[in-house]
């Protein structure tokens, strides 16, 4: 309803009533319950329903997704293989500069070198070696990762805590001097946890690493004290502390290379044990004896059976 302003020439007060088309409508009535009949009946199988899961209070429900220790030890695995593999192969190459580099060394005793020689044995040298370097530094993390959540995996199966914190394996790699015992002692552990697991150790005996884990460890010792001895050699001065110098570097770099080499196999053996088989990628199997088998039940030979 609206009301316009007062007319005051004439003095009198004028009301607009507005109705909708076809005058007031009488108010609806109120629908009344009826009768329960049973549940809803559908023509088919109905496309919707309730998800999968208990019901919860909102704030029950987890901030942020679990983490699988098994789907991260198979991701770090193939990070970690795939960068050893170009350490080994940037390693070699730097341990071919440095021969080369020894080779032209000797030459240069009975006559002159040419730049060009000399610019590209210089190029392949600091090259491979500053890549050696960065790789070595990327690979190591991927491995040391690898490392923790592999303990985790282990330790999750066997329904035990690690037997060392994180910082602890983490440190052990990174301080001098201790890291020529405990990566190789975190290492052992692991296996032996991963072995306990299998059922082929107790897991309360004493972890004794396998062959391919103790050469590694080795491996690791030696290209570690080579590192360190090359890096002090670098601070002598004169031609023959250039030489030696020069083929120490050729035996860190083969150390290296062959750490490398055989930290994939290591990482890629305990892989293999902790993260469950792909029964698709499996090659197929026969069956050639079965032992110690009830025999199946066999019914009576009716009478009339022809012999």
């Amino acid at each position: 309803m609206t009301t316009p302003p007062p007319d005051r020439s004439s003095g009198l007060r004028v009301e607009w009533v507005a109705t909708p088309p076809g005058g007031l409508r009488p108010r609806r009535r109120p629908r009344s319950a009826g009768r329960y009949t049973g549940p809803p009946s559908y023509p088919g199988v109905p496309r919707w329903g309730f998800p999968l899961l208990g019901w919860r209070w909102p704030l029950a429900l987890p901030t942020r997704p679990q983490i699988d220790p098994v789907q991260r030890v198979t991701w770090l695995s193939a990070m970690a293989w795939s960068a050893l593999w170009l350490m080994a192969a940037v390693s070699g190459v730097a341990a071919v500069g440095e021969a080369w580099r020894y080779v032209l060394l000797l030459m240069s005793r009975g006559s002159a070198l040419s730049k060009v020689a000399l610019d590209l044995s210089d190029t392949l040298v600091v090259t491979a070696g500053v890549l050696s370097w960065l790789l070595g530094v990327t690979s190591g993390v991927f491995a040391v990762l690898w490392l923790l959540w592999a303990r985790k995996a282990s330790a999750q199966r066997l329904e035990v805590s690690p037997r060392r914190p994180e910082w602890q394996v983490v440190a052990g790699v990174l301080v001098p001097g201790v890291n020529l015992v405990a990566p190789g002692t975190a290492l052992a552990e692991l296996e032996h946890g991963v072995l306990a697991t299998a059922g082929d150790r107790r897991l309360e005996s004493r972890p004794r690493p396998s062959r391919l884990v103790g050469a590694w460890w080795i491996a690791w010792a030696v290209s570690l004290v080579l590192g360190w001895v090359a890096f002090g050699w670098s601070f002598r001065g004169g031609v023959q502390a250039m030489a030696d110098g020069v083929v120490l570097h050729f035996w860190t770099d083969v150390a290296a290379a062959v750490c490398a080499v055989l930290t994939m196999r290591v990482i890629n053996y305990l892989t293999i044990l902790i993260v469950p088989p792909d029964p698709t990628l499996l090659p197929r199997h026969r069956v050639l004896g079965v032992k110690d088998a009830p025999k199946p039940p066999r019914p009576d030979r009716p009478s009339t059976a022809a012999r």
